[in-house]
């Protein structure tokens, strides 16, 4: 039984066409990225965002429901963190679990700039992993979210089980 069959979908055939393919990947991405930036700007706005990797973990574990979506950040030097890449595993193992949709993004420095790069009280934040939640099922239905969710299970359906995401300029 192939993985494909476990989750009931078809995998989508390879085209041959590599230039047609490519391109349209291309602004498949930049539509997810767009997406990815609204959604960050909106969640913040209705206070629906939780960033840093224990803040995460412990939501994650207390009230897994209400996390609608999940990123993680990391940057060329985080790459060589075996701590963080053990925290990503695992949270990325809870998310499939529980079906959650989640995106990498490699640039923090953007992420930053979105979200901002310090809590309330000056502190730096810790950008490496964001969940998007949602404490009403039917309160909050973000077009963008939407938008990613599909992108996710397009991901899937050709084996990127954790697509990474490039976030617009």
């Amino acid at each position: 039984m192939t993985l494909e069959e476990v989750h009931g979908q078809e995998p989508i055939p390879e085209t041959s066409d590599s230039s047609t393919s490519s391109a349209a990947s291309g602004s498949r991405m930049q539509s997810a990225g767009k997406a990815l930036h609204e959604l960050l700007v909106s969640a913040q706005r209705r206070g629906c965002l939780t960033a840093g990797v224990y803040e995460s973990a412990k939501l994650m574990n207390v009230d897994p429901d209400t996390v609608a979506f999940c990123l993680l950040a990391a940057d060329e030097e985080d790459e060589g963190d075996i701590a963080l890449q053990i925290h990503f595993t695992l949270i990325q193992a809870f998310c499939c679990e529980n079906d959650i949709d989640i995106v990498r993004v490699n640039d923090v420095q953007k992420l930053a700039s979105i979200v901002g790069a310090s809590e309330e009280d000056g502190e730096p934040r810790d950008l490496h992993c964001i969940l998007i939640t949602n404490p009403n099922e039917d309160a909050w239905k973000d077009p963008a979210l939407e938008k990613l969710n599909l992108f996710c299970e397009e991901s899937r359906n050709i084996n990127d089980w954790v697509p990474n995401i490039t976030l617009p300029e």
